[in-house]
């Protein structure tokens, strides 16, 4: 089942941590059992169990009489492990005061990047904000934890009473897409866009920018490689030059010509789909490792491609981007 990506407008809160050893988070105080120790702003201990290494330990939800305490989201360390942490500030006019405090661990053997959506939903279960925390470079047997918030209220938005979590994915550290203001050392930064669906049709979009000091030289397709929740191949579905007659597109059958980048400078490709579902069983890859060109380092892009039953994926040319 294809995974919806959450696209509602409230700006996004990211904590993004790295460390090493076991992190802590202020939780606010509190009690467990929904009561939450006669303060104005509850804390009820959570007991789910962890979504693929995450889960929530306590959820703040203030009375409709009581105000925001404005506390800060970052993160301390304990064990001597070191903690980068990075908020939006709180207690602004409107913030609705609604938290959570979670932690990330990782049980497997190589250091992954996760990237988590937390949903604030009411008692009914209807979601009312959602937002994506990428937490990255938790080592192997590492637990990290973080605080995220679900920030200003729209008007008229029923009262979230409890944070879940919504979704789940994690890449290996070493080809997680490098985060914003940062620059690989190979000198180039890819990323992959929400994408734009229409009547079925499906097309998502590659940015590769040249953030480095020298030229970057493209010439031809992206190299893509289709992985499923195990970050294991996906078999019987063909990857395809152009659009493969999946639909008439602009400039995806152009042929392909040699791009030079100067510093500062985007390319961009796209992968284009039908999510048509007829006989057999219908494939969803949530995982596409790209690489921009032949030897370059790869980069594990995560946006969920649901291919239906039709087999097939067509990859557009890499073209300069228009300013």
């Amino acid at each position: 089942m294809r995974r919806t990506r959450c696209l509602l407008p409230a700006l996004t809160a990211l904590l993004l941590l790295s460390g090493c050893g076991s992190e802590g988070a202020d939780t606010g105080g509190g009690g467990a059992d929904g009561v939450g120790g006669g303060g104005p702003t509850p804390v009820t201990e959570v007991t789910r169990p962890a979504v693929d290494g995450v889960r929530i330990t306590s959820v703040t939800v203030p009375t409709p009489s009581s105000t925001p305490s404005g506390t800060s989201g970052t993160s301390g360390a304990s064990g001597g492990g070191l903690v980068r942490a990075e908020s939006l500030p709180t207690g602004a006019p409107g913030d609705s005061g609604v938290s959570a405090v979670y932690e990330v661990t990782n049980s497997g053997t190589r250091s992954m990047t996760y990237t988590v959506r937390f949903d604030f939903t009411t008692g009914a279960g209807e979601v009312m904000d959602g937002r994506r925390v990428t937490v990255r470079s938790v080592g192997a047997g590492r637990t990290v934890r973080g605080t995220v918030r679900q920030g200003a209220l729209v008007p008229g938005a029923s009262r979230v009473t409890t944070v879940r979590v919504g979704e789940v994915t994690k890449v290996p550290a070493d080809e997680a897409p490098a985060e914003a203001g940062v620059c690989p050392t190979s000198g180039v930064r890819l990323t992959a866009d929400d994408g734009d669906a229409a009547m079925g049709l499906r097309v998502v979009g590659l940015v590769l920018e040249n953030c480095g000091e020298r030229d970057y030289t493209l010439d031809g397709y992206p190299q893509v490689s289709l992985l499923d929740e195990d970050r294991e191949p996906v078999e019987g579905v063909r990857v395809l030059k152009g659009s493969g007659g999946i639909a008439t597109v602009a400039g995806f059958d152009d042929p392909p010509r040699p791009v030079t980048l100067k510093p500062g400078q985007r390319a961009s490709a796209g992968l284009m789909w039908r999510n048509t579902t007829g006989s057999g069983t219908a494939v969803d890859v949530p995982y596409v490792r790209v690489r921009a060109r032949s030897g370059a380092d790869p980069v594990m892009v995560t946006p969920h491609l649901d291919l239906g039953t039709t087999g097939k994926l067509g990859v557009g040319p890499w073209r300069a981007a228009k300013r």
